[in-house]
């Protein structure tokens, strides 16, 4: 028999009963029955009793080991009664009679507890991981991961595309995010950077001529850390194609991503493969307020700033004759709710920055709150039948510039759908964000700048680029999003050096900047470069999705705290002066605040 195992501990079934078996695990609890000993031994394949008693020489070893000690049990197979079976574990009809036991690896007190599934702070939850890691749920979630990312493969694979890796050390960026800069020794004063994608690299290879190219690829950007993106690393499925339009691309990643979820979706239910919506850029900021819209909410956001352009509710009046919008959002149903749950939306909104949330109440037809007094009932009946809003149907405003408006009627439209309860938690809805600005206004800097993807193509291609305004300019861009994220980002490549030129000049860049930071790409695309186009998906945020939890720290192995600091390993750390030396390099002490 093997020193330590004949069996995991999620291997046992009735049909085992008599068998001498050897189990080795983890000592997940113990419960003391009056001289019976009860303990659930665990390892990575699940749990299976064991039973001690005063026959047993097992029993004292038993009783003097902690909880989590590793040990080694010898025993026979024994069938529960009836009363005593589990049906919540693969191996709940049975239990192992210890005849023997070893310590292998004693424990010492936790500092934090492994059963139980216990709220525990996250800086002891990360300064020891690997007692983290054994808990229930995280521990099956970074199960799930793996298997995402195998699924993901199997996909992708079937789907033609071949996997190649992309170098780790490179030059830097503009993807939009701070680069991990890496020194170099052997030249002094000079750095690489860690990728924060590998854009530039799977372009060369569709110019190289590899046609089909994805990979899970390890990303690096110097972000602030927040619930749907970590700090330092993360992983996205990878991928790029030759000879494609943008259709061509959705139609192939709908059956890759949309299988992705079905398999895991534990009986949710999926949008289906080929119908995913197309939502305009445009349309998506106007009925949702966002570019990244939860679909599962049936609130559509409705512009009716035209009903104020002359008005006696005098603020929407005054805003809408300065140029701004007046958005509204329904609250359908709110007949029976209080005059306290639309003064609370209002707190929340002031709470989030805004100026307010303006609103209408409506009970059995009659309407109340000052924008109806102000406005007439007689005019709000009329906007109430245009837009198809019923009797008992209560409805907020969202006024200001355009784009505060729209961030204001969007984070509206959500809170209200969770209040009341719309949100269906038990959907994977899937839809395509399209026709995104190439440029949008930098207020700071007071310029143009890129809006998404600066290797995208402009729409109207270098026509666009000369004769429209560079704000009224659309891209071939788009985004993946479920369930109110952003799951996958890509666009049509511009592929045409004079247009690469072009599209960097608008926002003050020459031609001899892009050939010195973009000189790889720039040269390559003047030995014939082949249309093409790609995404890559946020293997992270799909898992999060999938596992149905808040905080990416909840399908991570190893991740960081919100101040990006390791706190397991003890990252990141000082470098010694032999090593400074090495690299050419003196700290700089930072000015305290």
């Amino acid at each position: 028999m093997h020193p330590y195992r004949s069996h995991t501990c999620g291997a046992l079934v009735r049909g085992d009963v008599g068998q001498a078996v050897r189990l080795s695990g983890w000592v997940h609890r113990k419960r003391d029955h009056g001289g019976v000993l009860f303990v659930d031994l665990r390892d990575h394949y699940g749990i299976t009793q064991i039973v001690a008693d005063s026959d047993s020489p097992a029993l004292s070893v038993l009783e003097g080991v902690r909880v989590e000690s590793v040990v080694t049990i010898e025993g026979e197979v024994k069938a529960r009664n009836e009363a005593t079976i589990n049906p919540n574990l693969s191996t709940g009809e049975i239990e192992v009679f210890a005849r023997a036991a070893t310590v292998i690896s004693a424990a010492e007190e936790l500092p934090l507890p492994v059963a139980g599934e216990q709220e525990y702070p996250e800086d002891i939850r990360l300064r020891y991981r690997f007692l983290d890691l054994r808990r229930e749920t995280l521990h099956a979630n970074i199960v799930t991961r793996t298997k995402v990312i195998r699924d993901m493969r199997r996909r992708m694979e079937d789907a033609g595309f071949t996997e190649y890796s992309t170098p780790i050390l490179t030059a830097s960026s503009p993807e939009g995010a701070r680069d991990f800069l890496v020194p170099s020794r052997i030249h002094p004063g000079k750095f690489y950077a860690l990728p924060q994608a590998p854009q530039q690299y799977k372009q060369l290879l569709m110019v190289a001529g590899f046609d089909r190219y994805f990979q899970i690829a390890p990303c690096f950007r110097d972000e602030d850390p927040r619930a749907d993106r970590l700090p330092g690393e993360f992983y996205q499925l990878d991928l790029e194609m030759s000879f494609v339009t943008q259709e061509e691309v959705w139609e192939t990643m709908e059956p890759v991503i949309g299988g992705v979820f079905e398999a895991f979706a534990n009986g949710k239910s999926v949008t289906p493969t080929g119908s995913f919506p197309r939502i305009a850029y445009d349309d998506a900021m106007l009925k949702y307020g966002s570019d990244k819209p939860d679909l599962r909410n049936p609130l559509i956001i409705r512009d009716v700033t035209g009903e104020f352009t002359q008005s006696g509710f005098g603020l929407f009046e005054k805003i809408v004759g300065s140029g701004g919008k007046v958005r509204l959002i329904p609250a359908p149903n709110t007949a029976d709710k209080s005059r306290k749950f639309f003064d609370e939306m209002n707190d929340w909104a002031r709470a989030e920055g805004h100026a307010g949330l303006g609103y209408v109440t409506r009970k059995g037809g009659v309407f109340g709150g000052p924008i109806a007094k102000n406005h007439g009932e007689e005019r709000m009946a009329a906007l109430y039948d245009a837009l198809g809003l019923g009797p008992d149907d209560g409805c907020f405003f969202a006024a200001g510039k355009e784009e505060q408006a729209a961030k204001l009627a969007g984070a509206a439209r959500t809170r209200v759908g969770e209040q009341l309860g719309l949100i269906d938690k038990d959907r994977f809805e899937l839809c395509w964000i399209v026709d995104f600005p190439f440029y949008e206004w930098d207020e700071d800097n007071k310029k143009v700048e890129f809006s998404h993807n600066p290797f995208s193509m402009p729409q109207g291609g270098m026509d666009a680029l000369t004769n429209q305004d560079p704000l009224t300019i659309k891209a071939f861009q788009y985004d993946l999003v479920c369930n109110g994220y952003e799951i996958a980002s890509g666009s049509i490549r511009n592929q045409s050096p004079e247009t690469m030129v072009k599209a960097f000049e608008i926002v003050g860049l020459t031609k001899a900047d892009v050939e010195e930071r973009f000189g790889g790409l720039y040269r390559a695309f003047q030995y014939g470069a082949p249309p093409h186009g790609g995404m890559a998906a946020g293997v992270d945020r799909i898992v999060m999705l999938i596992c149905g939890v808040q905080n990416l720290r909840e399908i991570s192995l190893f991740p960081m705290n919100q101040r990006a600091e390791d706190l397991l390993m003890g990252a990141p750390t000082p470098a010694e002066p032999k090593q400074l030396r090495e690299l050419s390099l003196r700290t700089v002490e930072q000015p305290k605040a």
